[in-house]
């Protein structure tokens, strides 16, 4: 929970603006912080920096202190937009600016720059302190990186994912039915295409039908096909997906909407592993494996009666449920980065990447419809955009951020409800709500006790 969290900034602006006689046991901290953390004089000189800054700009304590930071980080904020000169004439932090960097071998890297002054005991500014994040993650769109992620075609970070990923050779190297669970848009299909082409069965045809896409009688035809005369219109042998699938796979999406009568039919093919067409008079054999997937829970229909027991249990040999994106966060950005290279060649743009700023909406949202859902989001902004980075004011109307008054141009007191707003967005949080507000926690504190709003805020 954020009212847990530690203040990292207060942390690192103790820590160097203490004495330095116990500055052994204050480097061990600093070295200990994942991101990067530099002091600099007034002059901006680097005075310090620890591990997680060595390992990002690639180079050492030694080689960097004295040196002036922009001959150091080369950023393109260094020249007319630094974070560290901001905060020493303004004495307010910069939070969470975006920038590029180029570390040591010439590699362009995306970072997150927070910059505060430093101060000695009498309150005198001695200095800055720049703390930034590497934000390659994010934004990474390597083949090499994104095949470490990726099953036959499946692409994920999440251990919920490869939970899956891991047992799915195994499962596919058997002729087990399976019923794949999960959320319209969440990837049924993609797994199931995925256990095909894992299987034996790999070198003949994976065959869908949609079983409630079609009317009963039609549905019926579809499945087990028809012969000359079987009804009126009939006029010559139809293959259905039963032989077209033969020697392959046969999926079949959405069972949970196959008619009972029909339910019984595919049960006697389960079972006795024949067929009779429409109008047939003899069965045919049916060489296939049956992969079955709902965005229902069929126990349930079973139990409700509008779906066979008999039948679960033949379906439900095996089962896997595939979480929903909302679940699994961390495949966001890959999967954003992914549709903006295939859509870029559909569309011939040139779209970079999402920024930070433009990129935690998107995070945040739920996704009611999956990961269709989000790549008809992205596909909607990458038509519309201009190439080069996406900003938040390229995002639909309903995630573009919520944009308070500039208070830190005004330092002026917000009214009670634009910083009653603030706080209940970062769940009383004080340190995330001085973020937002560009000022200190102290300044926040003296406004909520002003406005009288200790009632919804947390240490």
């Amino acid at each position: 929970m954020a009212r847990d969290c530690i203040n990292l900034d207060y942390l690192i602006h103790n820590i160097l603006s203490d004495p330095p006689d116990s500055g052994y046991a204050y480097k061990s901290i600093l070295d200990s912080i994942a991101d990067g953390v530099i002091s600099l004089d007034l002059e901006r000189k680097i005075t310090s920096v620890n591990r997680a800054a060595e390992k990002l700009i690639g180079y050492s304590r030694t080689e960097v202190v004295g040196r002036y930071c922009h001959d150091v980080l080369h950023s393109d904020f260094c020249e007319n937009n630094c974070p560290v000169k901001e905060a020493l004439t303004s004495g307010c932090s910069v939070v969470n600016r975006e920038c590029e960097m180029t570390d040591s071998h010439q590699h362009k890297v995306p970072i997150s720059v927070t910059a505060s002054v430093l101060r000695d005991n009498t309150g005198q500014v001695i200095g800055a302190v720049k703390t930034f994040r590497d934000l390659s993650s994010l934004f990474s769109t390597h083949e090499e990186e994104r095949q470490d992620c990726c099953l036959e075609g499946i692409y994920s970070r999440s251990p919920l994912m490869h939970c899956l990923f891991e047992i799915l050779p195994d499962l596919s190297a058997s002729d087990a039915t399976v019923l794949i669970s999960g959320e319209s848009g969440a990837g049924k299909e993609l797994f199931a295409r995925a256990i095909h082409r894992l299987s034996p069965r790999h070198a003949k045809p994976m065959v869908t039908i949609n079983c409630g896409a079609l009317p009963e009688n039609l549905l019926e035809a579809e499945i087990f096909g028809t012969k000359r005369g079987a009804y009126t219109g009939a006029f010559e042998d139809r293959p259905g997906r039963l032989e077209q699938a033969q020697g392959g796979t046969l999926f079949l999406d959405e069972i949970g909407d196959l008619p009972l009568p029909l339910q019984v039919k595919l049960l006697r093919v389960l079972e006795n592993r024949e067929y009779q067409p429409l109008g047939a008079t003899q069965l045919k054999k049916a060489d296939v494996r049956f992969l079955a997937a709902s965005n229902r829970k069929i126990s349930t229909m079973v139990e409700e009666g509008s779906f066979r027991q008999d039948l679960y249990y033949r379906i439900n040999v095996v089962s896997l449920t595939i979480p929903p994106l909302r679940k699994r966060k961390e495949d966001i950005p890959l999967l954003i980065n992914l549709f903006i290279d295939q859509l870029n060649k559909e569309y011939h743009k040139k779209v970079s990447r999402f920024t930070r700023a433009a990129l935690q909406p998107l995070i945040n949202h739920d996704y009611p419809g999956n990961v269709r859902e989000l790549h008809n989001l992205i596909e909607q902004i990458v038509v519309l955009a201009h190439d080069g980075e996406i900003t938040p004011d390229q995002l639909p109307q309903h995630f573009q951020p919520h944009k308070l008054p500039d208070t830190s141009s005004r330092r002026g007191v917000p009214t009670a409800e634009e910083l009653r707003s603030t706080l209940e967005r970062f769940n009383g949080n004080r340190q995330l709500t001085a973020q937002e507000f560009a000022v200190d926690r102290t300044t926040i504190w003296r406004w909520i006790k002003r406005l009288k709003l200790e009632d919804c805020s947390s240490h």
